[in-house]
């Protein structure tokens, strides 16, 4: 029985893909172990979305290959993709490199006898025309599942290099999805996270005549008793549509990722982003008077080559401004390969770090306004797990309040009626109802 550690950086799809590699080693009779713990395959699920991920995933190559000389060494990802000959540089002994476009092959190319050929395993990722074909039975450790249900991005945004490092949009067909989520019910996964690179281009490149919304759709009538939740999507494809269905499906929870990335025109057209900041603003506008109690975050970057003293105060202003929950905030990272490491007019360090800053404080201000908003509210919280400090149960509500509130352990991967009774130290703090928890279990 050979030992298989996984270790994955980065995103919600690098985590469902390495999900899948536990799947396929665990069905030919492998034991997963702990990524510090002694293995006979060590499997590294690397991330270059940022220069720092990147150098993340270096440093992380290089301490395995010297602590596990006798091990074997498999790096795919990201960073593999992108710079492959780099990960062959970092070894003195053989490695193994799956490209993002053949990870489906990863689990046979660790236990086969010989090294594999890297050039077959790497192959030219924008050729790709079918997402790779990964099943997953379950999540170790996790009591929400992702579930991708697509790869790659065809926008170019000039700061990043994932379409260059996932290829152009594919998607999986509707029978894969279904069965996949098949499996998460039947393994007792109560909440389901929708991703994918951009899933708002989920179907477009099938002949199924599919759509994300027509897929949200027929999930959450096939499954009314999961949870759905979107990991993010564009503000180009939030419409009609998509509110509706979150008003009519209660499965559908209302909470929505919404990458801004500047609030200044004059920036976005910068970084390739198809909008502007008035047609952003109508989008937050609309979701939040459709869906008043529903959590709406946004990614943004700070100090991006070129953003000026207005350029920053314009996105600090509107996002100040709008009825947005929280914030995602990112330093501009100059990343080698896309289009803005070019620009003129990179920033000093200090002035990026003194926008992410007064940004991350807005986040802060936007997090425990939204929390107190929600006082006295009862919310349905997916219980996850106990919080190591107080040992207190902390879960997610529908709209991404994270809880803590006193209960049994028995309440564990169940969903529980709390009411938020306070916001402590920027922590939402609640109380199970008993009375509704009673209802539920049929014992009054």
């Amino acid at each position: 029985m050979k030992k298989i550690a996984i270790t994955t950086l980065g995103c919600k799809v690098n985590q469902f893909e390495s999900a899948a590699f536990a799947t396929g080693f665990e069905a030919l009779g492998c034991q997963l172990v702990a990524f510090q713990a002694d293995a006979d395959v060590y499997v590294i699920n690397t991330c270059t979305v940022t220069a720092r991920a990147g150098q993340q995933s270096r440093q992380l190559i290089r301490r395995v290959l010297l602590a596990h000389p006798e091990a074997r060494i498999v790096v795919t990802g990201c960073y593999a993709q992108m710079d492959p000959e780099t990960v062959l540089g970092l070894a003195d002994q053989p490695v193994t490199i799956i490209g993002n476009g053949n990870k489906h092959l990863l689990v046979e190319a660790a236990l086969a006898e010989e090294p594999p050929d890297l050039v077959m395993l790497m192959g030219q990722i924008r050729r790709k025309k079918e997402i790779c074909p990964l099943p997953v039975q379950r999540f170790r450790g996790r009591t929400r599942a992702y579930l991708r249900i697509q790869d790659g991005c065809d926008n170019f945004c000039s700061y990043c290099i994932v379409p260059f490092t996932r290829g152009r949009s594919r998607s999986l067909p509707l029978a894969g999805v279904l069965e996949q989520v098949a499996v998460f019910a039947e393994q007792g996964y109560q909440e389901l996270v929708i991703t994918g690179i951009n899933v708002g281009k989920y179907g477009l490149d099938l002949s199924e005549q599919q759509t994300i919304y027509s897929l949200l759709g027929r999930i959450c009538r096939d499954f009314p008793a999961l949870r759905l939740r979107l990991s993010s999507i564009e503000p180009t494809e939030v419409n009609d549509h998509l509110l509706e269905l979150m008003t009519t499906h209660a499965n559908l929870m209302p909470h929505l990722h919404i990458p801004l990335q500047s609030g200044d025109d004059e920036i976005l057209a910068r970084m390739n982003r198809r909008y502007t900041r008035a047609e952003f603003a109508a989008v937050i506008e609309r979701v939040h008077q459709a869906l008043p109690t529903a959590a709406i975050g946004c990614d943004v970057l700070g100090g991006f080559p070129g953003e000026s003293e207005q350029a920053a105060e314009n996105t600090y202003r509107l996002l100040a401004e709008l009825p947005v929950s929280y914030l995602h905030v990112f330093p501009y990272s100059r990343r080698p390969g896309t289009l803005a490491a070019s620009f003129g007019q990179q920033l000093p360090g200090p002035v990026k770090d003194a926008r992410v800053l007064r940004l991350r404080t807005l986040d802060g201000a936007k997090r425990t306004q939204f929390y107190q908003d929600n006082i006295g509210s009862v919310q349905r919280v997916l219980v996850e797990r106990r919080a190591p400090k107080s040992g207190l149960l902390q879960g997610f509500s529908e709209n991404y309040l994270p809880i803590l509130f006193p209960g049994t352990s028995r309440l564990l991967r169940q969903v529980v009626p709390v009411r938020l009774t306070s916001v402590d130290q920027g922590q939402p703090v609640g109380c199970v109802v008993d009375e509704l928890l009673e209802e539920k279990h049929g014992t009054r």
